[in-house]
């Protein structure tokens, strides 16, 4: 049995949302290491930036999967 596509979009919603919130604690706690400074807005809008195009690429990637 093969995923519909619905489906597939919401396990990549769900399998990214919860990596944005580890994505922004990590850059939290990482970047001070390296002398990066940012506020709670910027952690938040370069997570958001990134957890777009992991959205994609995940989605991306199951279509194709799904495909083969």
């Amino acid at each position: 049995m093969t995923q519909t596509r619905t489906m597939s979009a919401v396990e990549s919603v769900a399998n990214v949302a919860i990596g944005y919130g580890v994505a922004v604690a990590t850059q939290a706690a990482v970047f001070p290491l390296f002398g990066i400074y940012a506020s709670v807005g910027d952690h938040l809008a370069i997570g958001a930036l990134f957890t777009l195009v992991s959205l994609a690429r995940s989605y991306l990637l199951r279509r194709l999967f799904n495909r083969l």
